[in-house]
């Protein structure tokens, strides 16, 4: 259903049902746990200053847009890849959101909007090019990014360009609707480490 001719064939209507099923959690979400939303943007504020981390990041053909995440960093960390960045700029905060993986949860409004998949490729930055130029080579770029996917729960980052944008490629052209669901189910349990720092 998701598959590599899903995505080419069908891609109005797996736009549709990303959009619908995000929605769907993003209500239930929000519903259940707006009030916890509400508490880590307050300690966010306070730890920061700007709770409300925004990026331009790669979206599919290549289209940029901004992605939006729970800041993890020291506001004036440079705009640099995750694993590129010291671990000292991630704040005692920051940690436990990207622990708890509780960081991701705005990229909800990216899903919404179009912008994202549930799961996806994750999105790099611009001056990643050789992730990029990797990513382009296999056809990554012609799906929507995600949040999460085979790369992220195997503990596979942006460190090794060739290696994720292979594993990316094979998610694409094997994805149906049951690794969909274990993908974001398996995420939720907490599989998966995210992007490493440099010590």
């Amino acid at each position: 259903m998701c598959n590599l001719l899903f995505y080419k064939s069908c891609e109005v209507k797996r736009n549709k049902h990303d959009s619908q099923f995000g929605c769907v959690i993003f209500g239930a979400w929000i519903t259940v746990r707006g009030p916890i939303f509400l508490v880590l943007t307050i300690i966010g504020f306070f730890d920061t200053g700007s709770p409300i981390f925004r990026q331009t990041r790669v979206g599919r053909n290549l289209q940029p847009f901004t992605l939006v995440k729970f800041r993890t960093m020291k506001p004036e960390t440079a705009s640099v890849a995750t694993h590129l960045a010291n671990s000292s700029d991630i704040t005692p905060f920051g940690h436990f959101l990207r622990r708890t993986k509780l960081d991701e949860l705005p990229q909800l409004w990216n899903v919404l909007k179009g912008e994202m998949s549930l799961v996806g490729p994750r999105p790099c930055l611009f001056n990643q090019q050789e992730l990029i130029q990797e990513r382009e080579a296999l056809g990554v770029f012609n799906v929507p990014p995600g949040i999460t996917g085979l790369a992220q729960v195997n503990n596979v980052d942006m460190s090794t360009p060739a290696k994720l944008a292979a594993m990316d490629q094979q998610m694409i052209q094997n994805l149906n609707l049951r690794q969909y669901f274990r993908y974001i189910f398996l995420t939720v349990l907490g599989k998966g480490q995210g992007d490493r720092t440099v010590s």
